[in-house]
Parts: C-alpha cells; structure tokens; sequence
C-alpha cells in the first residue's frame, strides 16, 4: 500500500501505537500506515534484528520482548494510547489454544495495569450459528482470544475477517498456486462453502482507524469485501483475472480436512502445517452478518475492494517483485531463534562445519549480486535433485519444505525467510548468514561471503556449520557428509562461476536484480 486509503486523519496529534506481530504478514504492513496516519509506533519482537532492514524500521521504536512474558509487555505497554495484538501460535503444536489463551490473558492484564486506552486484535470470522465445540480448533482459539481481550477491562476493538486477499497472504498464495497449477482439479467439498473474501488494504484501513475509536465502544466487528463467494468461485475468479484458460474443478466428499491439508501442501508452497488450519477453517460459511464498523471507520469514496480487484491489484505487487511481507515472514514456531555467537563455545559440545573458499573471476559485486540472489527461482547452485529431495522429506515430517521461495527475486533482509532458511545476518556486499529452520536434530546455519585475497582477487568462502543434538544428531552429520563434496563443493563451484558469467554481462538494470 502507498498510504492513500489510510492517510492522516487530522483529528489532532498521533497516538502512541503498540503493534504486536511486527515481523509477520499483517504486523509488517500495519506498521508503515500507522506512521502514514500520523501515528508513533513501538513494536515488540522476539528478536528485534528481523526488523532492522524493513524501510519504516528507522521511524520506529523497537523492543524486545514477548506476549506470553509478563515483565517485557509491562516496560512495552507504558506509554501507548493503543496495543495492536496480531499475534497467535497457530502452528505450534497440539499446546497452541492454551499458548494463545495464556499470551491474551497476559497481554490484556499488563494493558490494563498500564493504562492503555484501547486494545485492537485482528481475528477471525466465524460461522453463524455453529457451535463453538464444532468449530476448527484454529478458529475456537481466535474466538477465545476476542473474548480475553473483550473482558480485559481496556475498551477492545476485535475485527473478525475471513480469507484476506493480499500480495503474499498465505490465503492468496493458496489460491493462486492452485489456480495456476491445476488446469483441473479434484478438491475437497469445501470449495462450495460460501466466503467472504476481504482484501488487505480494507483490513489494513479498519485497523488503523480503529485507534480512534470511541472510549464506550467493546465489541467485535465483522469485516469482509462486498462479494460473497464460493472458494470454487474464487479459483475461477482468479483465473480470470490472471488471464488463465477456465479451469475444471471436481470435488470429492472424502478428502478430509487432514488430507487435503497434504494435497495443498504438494501443490502449493504453503505447509501442511498451515494449510490445515486454514482448510479446517473452510468447512463452515463465513459470511459477515453486519458492517457495524462502517460507522466508526467509513468505508472509502470508492467502496470496499472488490475480490476481482483486490487480485489485480495483488498479482501486480508479484509481478513487479513489490510484496513487502509474505505469509512466512513470521518465524516458524519451535526454528531456533538465537543468533550463531561470532566465536561459537559450545560449552564443550561437537560443532561441525564444512568450509570451502574458491577465487573469482569477478569484481566483488559480481559476486555478491549472485550470493544475493540465491534460492527461490535461482535455486541452490548444485545438485537440485538433492536440495528437492532434502525439501520434500522436510515437508514429510512437518517441516517448511524448499518452496517458500523468496519475497524479492533479488533483494534480501535480516528476518526474511528463504526456502527453508531464514535470513539471520545480511551485510550487503560481503556476508549473507542463513540459519535453518527446517526440522533437523540440531542447528545448522549457511554463511555466504564475498571478499578480497592477499592476492588482490576477489575471494568466494563459503561455510556450513552444525550443532548436533545428542546422538541423533552426531549420526545425521555423519550420514549427509559424504554428499557434502558433491552439494556444498558444487555450490561454491558454481556460484564463482556465475559471478564470471554475470561479470562479462555487466551490470543488471536495476539493481538487485537479474
């Protein structure tokens, strides 16, 4: 969004905003209308170098600090006139429900204590008429949580949307990998329930004028675009859009919930780890039942986005390689967080590495443009037999699997997730750090340099590290380094090799990109 649907509202000085969630999809894009509003924010994060790269991180106050730890919300909270909670453990394992439960009733407690005069929480739309009991348990616990916070005693504003359309949603990848994949497809009978999509930027634009809310108003409002859908609907919808050949679609009653989950996962970069619970939440109709919140955030000149446009308007930001946040830019629950120390002691314990360090014929820049740009679309540089294999036992076992691809094609950030690799450390022009998050007994990072040799040329080093856990992972290290020569040899081989072949190209036309 440029700030236009939510610019400033003049009704005197900002506020002071809390945003929650800063390093997710939503989180991410709230931030940047906020300031556009006139608004101060404060962000909370876990690890708060995830946020350093973001262009709005210098307008911002950021803290470390998590909703589930008591004393970090207090010392976050003073001050703030609205607390923006947009987190949830929604993929954290069986425990999630009771970790949600936990972090609102902490986080609505400490609101209270500090005196923060409004709570905003982004939840979710459920079905009319459907007992909580028979609900999806991603579903139950959103509900659950508007309750908590509803019953803090700080006046909270709970937006229940459905499926959010938005450039790097993961509801949008869902559909748009599935449309464009599947010239024909054989879908679970959810793809007749009816939906009521809303696009980002309205879910963007009630949530920014939600600060100003009056003080006597606690309740939860609906919030969707104008179109009432069918998810078989919105598929040939969308490839209309895209411009695609009409797609067949043949649903079947015997995929369940749990299977169609995997079905999503083979298809799309979404893991089944996430794609259940958004399947699940597709069994019942969500079908907004009011547009209350019209009257104390109106909707704009030209209406609610339409599912059609908000589409366009999505498939343009990929297009022009301008998503700013993406559905796996919130870490992945139980992936180590902690950075890899610069001179690891590993408290007597086994610390593996693989280093290997080539010569280039290239300028540094060269070099870094390829470093830069690695996986995704540009792939691994070696064996994409092994890398495909690795990515789809990961998914096998729960894991993110290779294809979450990259936000920018040839741009990077600290936070930003890689296949299944987060960007830990970036310093643009000589080192790019990845930390693994894919499902392994033990850590494992990548680190990635660009340098110059005594020799005056430039330099290529490149070093796998791996701290095993137990003995489970002694074995594994042991298992994989047999195949190191061939990926990891490879991989500096080859990346010396395309920094050549780009040297003799010159340099791209718009930087960053190839």
């Amino acid at each position: 969004m440029n700030g236009q649907d939510t610019g400033a509202d003049g009704t005197g000085t900002g506020l002071r905003c809390l945003v929650t969630g800063a390093t997710g999809y939503i989180g991410g894009r709230l931030v940047p209308e906020l300031l556009a509003a006139g608004h101060r924010v404060r962000c909370l994060a876990r690890s708060p170098g995830k946020l350093r790269d973001h262009p709005w991180a210098g307008d911002t106050e950021i803290v470390r600090g998590d909703v589930t730890d008591a004393a970090s919300l207090a010392e976050a909270l003073r001050g703030i006139d609205v607390a923006y909670y947009l987190v949830h453990a929604l993929t954290s394992g069986d425990g999630f429900e009771e970790t949600d439960r936990k972090a609102a009733r902490t986080f609505g407690e400490q609101a209270r204590a500090a005196g923060v005069g409004r709570i905003v929480y982004l939840g979710a739309l459920t079905p009319y008429g459907v007992p909580e009991e028979r609900l999806s348990p991603h579903l139950r616990s959103r509900a659950e949580v508007g309750r908590i916070l509803l019953g803090s005693g700080v006046p909270t504003t709970v937006l229940r949307a459905a499926v959010i359309i938005g450039s790097g949603s993961a509801s949008f990848e869902m559909l748009r990998y599935l449309t464009e994949r599947l010239p024909v497809m054989v879908t679970p009978s959810w793809v007749h329930t009816r939906i009521q999509p809303v696009a980002v930027r309205d879910v963007l634009r009630c949530l920014v004028g939600s600060a100003r809310m009056p003080a006597d108003v606690n309740r939860a409002f609906d919030v969707g675009g104008p179109n009432v859908l069918t998810y078989r609907d919105m598929m040939l919808r969308y490839a209309v859009v895209a411009g695609l050949p009409r797609r067949l679609i043949l649903p079947v009653p015997v995929l369940s919930p749990g299977l169609s989950s995997h079905w999503v996962g083979l298809v799309t970069p979404v893991p089944p780890a996430l794609a259940r619970p958004l399947a699940e939440s597709l069994r019942h109709e969500v079908v907004c039942r009011e547009h209350d919140i019209a009257r104390y955030v109106p909707d704009p000149p030209g209406g609610r986005l339409t599912f059609d446009t908000a589409v366009s308007l999505a498939l343009q930001r990929v297009k022009e390689a301008e998503v700013t946040t993406r559905w796996s830019s919130a870490s992945v629950p139980g992936a180590p967080s902690d950075p890899l120390p610069t001179d690891p002691d590993w408290a007597g314990g086994s610390l593996y590495t693989d280093e290997r360090e080539r010569s280039v014929d290239a300028p540094r820049e060269a070099l870094w443009r390829v470093i830069e740009g690695i996986g995704g679309e540009n792939g691994w540089y070696s064996f994409p037999l092994a890398w495909s294999v690795r990515g789809v036992l990961d998914r096998l076992v729960g894991g993110v699997g290779l294809r979450r691809g990259r936000r920018d094609a040839g741009r990077l950030r600290a936070g930003d997730s890689l296949d299944f690799w987060r960007v830990e450390e970036i310093e643009p022009g000589r080192l790019l750090r990845l930390r693994a998050e894919m499902r392994l007994p033990g850590l494992a990072w990548l680190e990635l340099r660009a340098g110059t040799g005594d020799d005056g040329r430039t330099r290529y080093r490149q070093r796998a590290l791996f701290h095993p856990h137990g003995l489970l992972g002694h074995a594994y290290w042991w298992s994989v380094s047999p195949f190191h020569a061939v990926v990891f040899g490879g991989m500096a081989r080859n990346i010396a090799r395309a920094a050549a072949r780009n040297a003799l190209k010159g340099p791209p036309a718009a930087a960053g990109r190839r």
